[in-house]
């Protein structure tokens, strides 16, 4: 079993993580998810919002937390409460406060907060990255104590970026700082090894955990601050992947059985809404998609991918993105292969490069618009075509397969290894293409279930889930090629569709991981929660 998986208080990292105990007595396994409200530690941070102003909040903090009755690895099974009480001085009251529940998991690895001492103390096994354009100066970041097998010959080769922290590490400190309450979750990552050579924290493991996560604050009503029904997800990179499921399947009870297991609280896991910065998800129909966006475009090597795999994956996608039947935003009609390069650049590229263009100087943009003659300004709006857009992003920063690799080298093969096998496929071009001898050339029978339980999309396609996030907020980098920019750009679509409200824009000239408006979705989650800050005894 892994770090934190025996009876009692398991010590990690010198902290002590509560509520440990496993127990197969119902009465048992809910003493041992009741939150202690006076267990805080009262301390101080200095916040710099997005204008420059500085803050001095004060806050109750709790430390690692386990959120289930029955851990794997209470390691990464915990997760750490932040309250403001006091905000320059005066004092507030954050009990009925919108909660942001801000993972910090990157490239489906493990994230622990196990040894967090303070407000953005969560991170990945595998480190964080650096704090995007528009964080606040007062962001910090604390190691996590990851498992010795945390980082030992995991595939990553074709894999994501680690961009943890990244956007959330601006969001906490922000939101603790406008008297939201600030909860980050653990979560078991595809790396993980017990001593017996098995591979613990594999699909579906991350979502489980963070469902896990949200039905522990909502058994706590009234003892956890905040207010449980105003919970908002936070994630980037396979996190924001991650937090995009949170929201799309609240309630399923496709995961039942997994909650079960870990002896997670009887409550709701559903959310109220759900931020998502550049999500690596759709993992089954990535490969098609990165072909579609980036099939032109050469390696950073000045190597062309092979055409051969491209076209076959493109054509898979055109067949996939038919079949979705969406409708673009703005009025666009529907979507498909031929259309879709079109509607990227009318409903999102060419309204970034506006944004970003008509916030420099005169002289900054002619000196943009100088080096960047693809771009037409004219009346205040940039233009362009798609091909002259993907020859200005550049190299692609995957080869093809960029997710189910031929050889099984990408992360997210590793994510849906099993027992004691390292990395399976999940795709069937994948396993037929299979370079390794280790594949039967057929995807496992237990990898499609696995897939549902992994992809956004099954509860907003397949199986419509009526209690999903209705409020979303999407964010990604124009020139981030970690994924397809069309894959937030459908989840978008679909939950316009559906009837949702979607704050999506994209990020001109920002990669992986990028967050430019921070201060922005702070706003956005007093507007969908409807919170008014109040002081004590108001």
């Amino acid at each position: 079993m892994g770090i934190g998986a025996t009876a009692g208080v398991a010590a990690v990292g010198g902290i002590a993580l509560s509520a440990n105990a496993s127990s197969d007595s119902k009465s048992s396994s809910s003493d041992a998810l009741v939150f202690a409200p006076d267990a805080y530690t009262k301390l101080t941070k200095s916040v710099t919002d997005t204008a420059g102003t500085k803050h001095t909040v004060v806050y109750h903090f709790w430390k690692a937390i386990t959120y289930v009755a029955k851990p794997v690895d209470a390691t990464y099974q915990s997760l750490i409460v932040s309250a403001p009480v006091e905000i320059d001085g005066k004092a507030v009251d954050a009990s009925n406060a919108p909660i942001l529940l801000a993972n910090s998991v990157g490239g489906y690895l493990p994230a622990s907060v196990s040894t967090a001492t303070e407000v953005g103390g969560g991170g990945s096994a595998m480190g964080g990255g650096a704090a995007p354009s528009g964080a606040p100066t007062g962001s910090t970041s604390s190691s996590a104590a990851p498992s010795a097998s945390a980082s030992a010959s995991a595939p990553g080769a074709n894999g994501n970026t680690n961009a943890t922290g990244g956007a959330t590490s601006s969001n906490q400190l922000l939101a603790l700082a406008a008297g939201y309450v600030v909860i980050e979750p653990g979560a078991r990552g595809r790396t993980l090894k017990n001593s017996s050579g098995e591979y613990y924290g594999t699909a579906p493991a991350a979502i489980v955990d963070l469902k896990a996560a949200v039905r522990y604050i909502k058994s706590n009503k009234g003892r956890i601050p905040g207010n449980v029904e105003r919970i908002v997800s936070a994630g980037t990179s396979a996190g924001g992947a991650l937090s995009s499921l949170l929201g799309a399947s609240g309630d399923s009870p496709i995961y039942d059985k997994y909650l079960k297991a870990l002896g997670a609280a009887d409550a709701s896991d559903a959310i109220f809404a759900t931020g998502a910065w550049c999500p690596i998800t759709d993992l089954e129909h990535a490969d098609g998609a990165y072909e579609w966006n980036w099939g032109a475009n050469d390696l950073s090597t000045g190597k062309t991918v092979d055409q051969t795999v491209s076209k076959a994956l493109q054509a898979q996608f055109a067949e996939y993105q038919a079949g979705l039947k969406l409708r673009g935003l703005g009025g666009f009609g529907p979507l498909n292969a031929r259309n879709l390069d079109a509607y990227m650049v009318k409903q999102y590229l060419e309204p970034s490069a506006t944004t970003y263009l008509a916030a420099l100087s005169d002289s900054a943009r002619a000196t943009y618009l100088k080096a960047n003659t693809f771009i037409t300004w004219s009346g205040g709006k940039a233009t362009f075509t798609w091909a002259d857009f993907l020859t200005h992003v550049g190299a692609r920063k995957k080869d093809a397969p960029a997710f189910d690799a031929f050889d099984l080298s990408a992360g997210e093969n590793n994510e849906f290894g099993t027992g004691k096998t390292l990395a399976r496929h999940f795709t069937a071009y994948g396993a037929k293409n299979d370079s390794t001898g280790l594949s039967s050339k057929r995807v496992p029978s237990d990898v499609p279930a696995k897939l549902d339980l992994m992809n956004p999309m099954y509860h907003l396609v397949e199986k419509v889930n009526p209690n999903r996030s209705k409020h979303w907020w999407i964010r990604l980098g124009t020139k981030d090629s970690d994924t397809a920019l069309t894959v937030a750009a459908n989840l978008a679509a679909r939950l316009d569709n559906l009837g949702d409200d979607v704050n999506h824009i994209y990020y001109w000239d920002e990669g992986h991981g990028a967050n430019t408006d921070p201060g922005d979705f702070i706003t956005w989650i007093a507007q969908v929660t409807g919170h008014k800050a109040k002081g004590k005894g108001k």
